[in-house]
């Protein structure tokens, strides 16, 4: 395919992810499927086109003068990925498969925009409603931090230290530029490309089918790792989802001590079985939902825990860059939805913290109505639980030398692509008094 053709399916994929609402990773899948002459290269140059396209929807509307796919497709191409207007009319002249572009005239006019006077909440990518959170959040350094998460994501790497080293798999992928990553201790990462570039399918390697490694965000990494779970302790994942964070407890724990793995969602719950299979993992007990409340197994539990892990679910404001649609579907309502269902979730994880014991509370959300909100509230409403300081465990595993996270008192710690060039999340850490 050439490029006509990459922008004409871009555009029809645009189209069937606004007009019905649907992830942008389901709609790629789905035009793959109907349009099996496309390569490899092509479904990546598509999915670069569309993804590119969320991550920057407002910013290039401005630029375009039109929200308009065709306009929008334009844009991305002179402002983002560097076709003078000339050029992208002349690679596209006798390409039966390219759309109707903006004429020759329009493109000099959004080749010559720039961002320079457009309101903040554009430069930085946001909806406007969400722009007085980020300047509370982040000062003057909120527009820097919006077009952090409208930037294209690595491909990161946690190495399962149970079945292999850092040096071992950083050699087996060295032909992809893997380099060690900047802060997580078992990280390997690979940069993103630009323009019609792809990222390996890592996936496909020998050493992942292996257990050697899993595909996991490095501030994913970081926060387990804060979780700071020992071999032979108590721990509960109380919100496990697919496993990434269970796997990396898991392999912190080397094996020993025991891991529960609880969902209320039995289908986001699935794949666990053959991730802990292939990592070699023997210290981790699942307990599936069932349909008329707590599995019995896991309400024996409450009170016995040393740490229980509670990866909330929230507004994934933290993983726009991988998941950019979801921003411009975001609204009030639904981050209030969250943050009542947050509450909810953190009442009841915590009856399962013995005394003594650690309640770690982690979001993929930058949002303070999520974050700090969440665990200040509960802290006051729950007298026997008191905030304590990440700042000596982020000295300790990470030293001095690397990106900071950003927080008040070194207490609870939010990760961010600007700050700390990982997704977003928040992470804090409550006791238990005896």
């Amino acid at each position: 395919m050439r490029l006509g053709g990459h922008l004409s399916a871009a555009i029809e994929v645009i189209e069937e992810v606004e007009g019905r609402h649907r992830p942008v990773s389901e709609a790629l899948k789905d035009w793959g499927n109907t349009h099996r002459f496309a390569g490899s290269g092509d479904r990546a140059a598509i999915g670069n086109l569309v993804y590119d396209l969320f991550r920057k929807r407002r910013s290039l509307a401005f630029l375009a003068g039109s929200d308009k796919p065709e306009a929008l497709v334009s844009g991305l191409l002179i402002h983002e990925w560097n076709m003078t207007p000339a050029k992208l009319i002349d690679t596209l002249r006798d390409d039966k498969f390219a759309p109707d572009l903006p004429a020759e005239s329009e493109l000099e006019t959004i080749s010559g925009r720039n961002l320079d006077d457009a309101p903040f909440a554009v430069q930085a990518d946001l909806p406007d409603f969400l722009a007085g959170d980020f300047e509370d959040q982040f000062g003057e350094e909120w527009v820097r931090e919006g077009k952090a998460l409208a930037g294209r994501p690595p491909l990161d790497i946690r190495v399962n230290s149970l079945k292999a080293s850092l040096e071992k798999v950083e050699k087996q992928l060295a032909r992809f530029k893997a380099k060690k990553s900047p802060i997580a201790r078992m990280g390997l990462r690979i940069q993103p490309g630009t323009g019609a570039r792809r990222l390996p399918n890592v996936q496909a390697e020998e050493g992942y089918r292996k257990g050697f490694f899993e595909v996991q965000d490095e501030g994913s990494q970081i926060a387990a790792d804060l979780v700071f779970a020992r071999p032979g302790e108590q721990v509960m994942d109380f919100c496990a989802g697919a496993g990434g964070k269970t796997l990396a407890l898991a392999a912190a724990m080397e094996n020993k001590g025991q891991i529960h793995a609880y969902d209320i969602d039995r289908h986001r719950l699935q794949p666990i079985y053959e991730r802990l299979k292939r990592a070699g993992v023997r210290n981790v007990q699942v307990h599936a939902p069932v349909p008329d409340g707590v599995p019995e197994g896991l309400s024996a539990l409450q009170g016995r825990m040393d740490r229980v892990v509670v990866d909330a679910p929230c507004s994934g404001s933290g993983t726009w860059r991988r998941h950019p649609e979801a921003k411009w579907k975001l609204n009030a309502e639904a981050i209030e939805k969250r943050t009542s269902e947050q509450a909810d979730v953190l009442e009841e994880a915590a009856l399962y913290v013995k005394p003594g014991g650690y309640l770690i509370y982690i979001t993929c959300s930058v949002l303070a109505a999520e974050n700090e909100a969440q665990l200040f509230t509960f802290a006051e409403t729950n007298p026997d639980y008191e905030i304590v300081s990440l700042g000596e465990v982020w000295q300790d595993l990470f030293g001095f030398d690397k990106p900071q996270p950003w927080s008040t008192d070194l207490n609870a710690i939010t990760l961010t692509p600007a700050a700390t060039g990982t997704d977003g999340f928040f992470v804090s850490v409550m006791w238990r008094a005896p």
